[in-house]
C-alpha cells in the first residue's frame, strides 16, 4: 500500500451502487445483492478505519429509494435494522462513532430508536465517524435547513454559508474530499449536494459487493494526486 497517511481525505463519501445488477448477474434475487452491499459496507468502513480516515458517509437509503417495490423497501428496512441492533461489537472494534444524515422522522418508528441508541452507545468512540445517510436527499436537506433558519427567525441580510451549514443534521460535518461512485453511473443523485460542492469525484464500474479495500485504497491514491485548486489560479511556477 503506497496510501500517504499524511495527506487523507478527512471526508469520503460513497455512493455504493449495483447491488442489484451484481445479483442478477448471478441469477439471484435483488436481496441477496443487498444483503452482500451490507457486508461490504463494513469491509470499506473498517479499512477506513484502518487508515485513520474521520469521516466516511454511506450512502445507505435515499428519499427517492422509497418508489421502490413494497417488497425491497421492506426488506431494506430489515436490513437496516438488524445491522443497527447487531453490529455494536463491530463499531466498538473499530472505534466507530455512528452518525445519522437524513429525515430521520420518516423512518419506522422502530428504526428512529434503534439510530438514536446506536449514535448515543457509539459516542465516545474516538476513531473514524460513520455516517449513515437513510431517507436521505440533498434538496431535502437543504429544504430542512432552511424550514429551521425561518423558524428560528434569522433575519434575512445575516444568513451566509455558516448560518446554512449549520441548520443541517450534522452541523459539524466537514466538507466532502472525495466522493466515490460504485457500479458505473456518471451522476451524483442528490447526494450531499451542499457538502461536495468542492470533492473529487472518481466513478468505477466495480459493482459495489466486488468493490474491495484494495481499490478503496487506490482510489485514496487517485485523491492524493489530484491538484485541487478551489477555484484558484494555479501557481504558474508549477508549471501546470
Amino acid at each position: 500500500m503506497s496510501v500517504d497517511i499524511n495527506h487523507l481525505p478527512s471526508h469520503v463519501a460513497i455512493i455504493m451502487d449495483g447491488n442489484g445488477r451484481w445479483a442478477k448477474k448471478q441469477n439471484k434475487p435483488r436481496s441477496v445483492g443487498h444483503y452482500a452491499g451490507l457486508t461490504n459496507a463494513k469491509e470499506i468502513a473498517s479499512a477506513a478505519a484502518e487508515l485513520g480516515i474521520k469521516y466516511i458517509t454511506l450512502y445507505i437509503f435515499s428519499t427517492e429509494n422509497w418508489k421502490r417495490t413494497t417488497d425491497e423497501v421492506g426488506y431494506l428496512m430489515n436490513l437496516i435494522r438488524g445491522h443497527l441492533r447487531a453490529e455494536f461489537d463491530f463499531y466498538k472494534k473499530n472505534r466507530i462513532r455512528l452518525l445519522h444524515t437524513g429525515d430521520i422522522s420518516g423512518l419506522p418508528e422502530d428504526i428512529q430508536e434503534d439510530l438514536r441508541n446506536a449514535i448515543k452507545e457509539t459516542a465516545a468512540f474516538t476513531g473514524t465517524t460513520l455516517v449513515m445517510a437513510i431517507n436521505y436527499g440533498g434538496r431535502d436537506e437543504i429544504i430542512r435547513g432552511i424550514k429551521k433558519i425561518i423558524a428560528e427567525g434569522i433575519p434575512a441580510d445575516t444568513i451566509d454559508e455558516r448560518t446554512i451549514s449549520s441548520s443541517f443534521d450534522i452541523p459539524e460535518l466537514p466538507d466532502v474530499d472525495l466522493l466515490i461512485r460504485t457500479g458505473g453511473e456518471l451522476r451524483v443523485s442528490n447526494f450531499l449536494l451542499w457538502h461536495a460542492s468542492y470533492a473529487e469525484l472518481l466513478f468505477t464500474d466495480t459493482l459495489w459487493p466486488d468493490y474491495n479495500k484494495t481499490e478503496f485504497y487506490n482510489d485514496i491514491e487517485k485523491f492524493q494526486k489530484r491538484n485541487r485548486r478551489f477555484g484558484a489560479v494555479p501557481d504558474v511556477q508549477d508549471g501546470k
